[in-house]
C-alpha cells in the first residue's frame, strides 16, 4: 500500500480511513500488508501492518556501515532492509539533495511543493517495488497514485487505487488541472478503482470517463472504541453545545453552519456553537459570526486530534456535518459511537448507509436550524437518535469493508 498519512499523525479523514481499512483487512487474516507513507516517525501503531517511511528508503548509494544505519533509522527500518533497498537503486538520484543515508526527506504533510513530493514519493516506490515481494499494489488517494503506477510498471503487479475524494469534491467544481491530470492518470492505469461511496463512484464514471465495470464502492466504517475513549470525561456545562468538526474549507460548508447557528440563537439562548478544525476559511467564518452578532456564542476550538476529538463529541449535544460534497465523512459515525445525535448533508456518502441521523440539503439553512432546535428541545428525539444511532453504527465495521477489498484483490491475483 501507498498512502500519505497514518495515525497518530493524521491531517484529515484520509489517515483515519487508511488506518481503519488496513486494520480491518488484517483482521480478516491470511494477508501481509506493508503501508508505505512519505515520513514514518516510529510511533505508528504496529502489529497488523508494516509501516514504512519513504524517508528511510535510499535512492542514492552511500557507503555507510551497519552501526551508523542502526543509529540513524534503526527504530524505523530494519538495517538489513536498508541494504536490500540500496542494492535495488535503479538510477543515480544524488542530484536531488539526498541526506547522509541517500534518502529523500519528506515533510509528512501537504506542503507548497506537494507535487514535487508526490513525484519524489513515486521515485521511492520504484526502489520499494524492485525489492519487496508482493501480490498487489493499493494506492490511497491522488497523492499516492503516481507511486502506485510506478510500482506497477516496475513489477507488473495489479494496481488498485482507492478514491477517498476527487478534486471535484475539494474545489466545488473549480478543478485544479494538475490534480485532475494526476487523478485521471491514476484511474486510467489502475486495474480496479475503489470509491468510498456511490456518490464518488458516479463522479469517477461521469467526470473522468471511467468504465463502470472498473469501479466498486466500498463504504468506510469505524473501529470499536477503546474503553479509554468510551470513558472520556468532560467538564460540566450549563448550555447545550452544537459542534462542527472538520477542515474549515469550502468543501465542508462551514458558512451554512454559521448561518444555521444564527437562526437557532434567535429562538433559544442557552446554546453554544463550536467550530473545531483549521482551514483557509477560518478567518472568514470568524468575521461571519461577528457580523451575525453571535460571536459570544460561537467558539473556534482549533485543530483537535486523538482523544481530544472524542472529548469534543461527548461534550456536544448535536454534531453536524453540512458538507457541500463529502465523498464519505467518517466524523458522524465517530460522534454516533460516543452517543451524540448527528445531522448530515444529503450530499455526503455516509448518508447512503446511515438511517438514524437527520439528513438535510447543505444549502437548506432553515431545515438545518430546525433539526438542531428539535434535537436540543425534544428529549424523546434526542434519546431516539442517540440510542438507535449507537446500535446502527455498531454494525458498521472495518473488517466488513476489508473483506470486500480482499475479494477485489482476488479477481486480479
Amino acid at each position: 500500500m501507498f498512502g500519505w498519512e497514518f495515525p497518530p499523525h493524521s491531517l484529515g479523514g484520509l489517515g483515519t480511513a487508511s488506518y481503519g481499512l488496513t486494520r480491518g483487512m488484517a483482521d480478516c487474516g491470511d494477508i501481509d500488508i506493508t503501508m508505505v507513507i512519505p515520513k514514518a516517525r516510529g510511533d505508528e501503531e504496529k502489529g497488523f501492518a508494516r509501516i514504512m517511511g519513504a524517508n528511510t528508503v535510499p535512492v542514492a548509494w552511500r557507503d555507510v556501515n551497519r552501526d551508523y544505519v542502526e543509529g540513524r533509522i534503526g527504530a524505523l527500518l530494519d538495517p538489513d532492509l536498508y541494504y536490500r533497498f540500496r542494492d535495488h537503486i535503479y538510477n543515480d538520484f544524488s542530484y536531488m539533495g539526498t541526506n547522509d543515508l541517500g534518502c529523500i526527506e519528506f515533510s509528512g504533510r501537504y506542503p507548497e511543493n506537494l507535487v514535487e513530493e508526490i513525484n519524489n514519493f513515486s521515485i521511492v516506490a520504484g526502489v520499494v517495488a524492485r525489492t519487496l515481494d508482493f501480490d498487489v499494489i493499493h494506492s490511497h488517494d491522488w497523492v499516492a497514485y503516481p507511486a502506485g503506477i510506478h510500482a506497477k510498471q516496475v513489477s507488473g503487479k495489479p494496481l488498485v487505487i482507492h478514491v477517498h475524494a476527487t478534486d471535484f469534491d475539494r474545489s466545488r467544481g473549480n478543478v485544479n488541472p494538475t490534480v485532475f491530470g494526476i487523478e485521471k492518470d491514476g484511474m486510467n492505469n489502475a486495474d480496479h478503482i475503489i470509491t468510498v461511496s456511490n456518490l464518488t463512484r458516479r463522479t469517477v464514471i461521469e467526470k473522468y470517463g471511467i468504465d463502470p465495470n472498473k469501479v466498486t464502492t466500498v463504504h468506510n466504517a469505524v473501529e470499536p472504541l477503546s474503553t479509554e475513549l468510551l470513558g472520556v470525561e468532560v467538564p460540566p456545562k450549563h448550555d447545550k453545545v452544537v459542534t462542527f468538526l472538520g477542515r474549515i474549507t469550502m468543501q465542508k460548508g462551514p458558512e451554512y453552519f454559521v448561518e444555521a447557528a444564527a437562526q437557532v440563537l434567535r429562538k433559544v439562548h442557552n446554546v453554544q456553537f463550536v467550530m473545531a478544525g483549521g482551514g483557509d476559511m477560518m478567518e472568514k467564518m470568524i468575521r461571519l459570526a461577528a457580523r451575525r452578532g453571535i460571536a459570544d456564542r460561537f467558539h473556534f476550538a482549533g485543530f483537535l486530534r486523538g482523544k481530544q476529538v472524542y472529548e469534543m463529541y461527548k461534550f456536544s449535544d448535536v454534531f453536524i456535518m453540512p458538507s457541500v460534497s463529502e465523498p464519505f465523512g467518517i466524523a458522524p459515525l465517530e460522534a454516533m459511537q460516543i452517543g451524540t445525535p448527528s445531522i448530515i448533508s444529503k450530499q455526503s456518502g455516509c448518508a447512503e448507509i446511515l438511517d438514524n441521523v437527520i439528513k438535510v440539503d447543505y444549502w437548506d439553512i432553515d431545515a438545518m436550524a430546525n433539526a438542531i432546535y428539535s434535537i436540543l428541545t425534544y428529549p424523546a428525539m434526542y434519546n431516539q437518535l442517540r440510542d438507535q444511532g449507537l446500535e446502527e453504527v455498531d454494525g458498521i465495521r472495518w473488517s466488513k469493508a476489508g473483506a470486500k477489498v480482499i475479494d477485489i484483490y482476488r479477481r486480479y491475483i
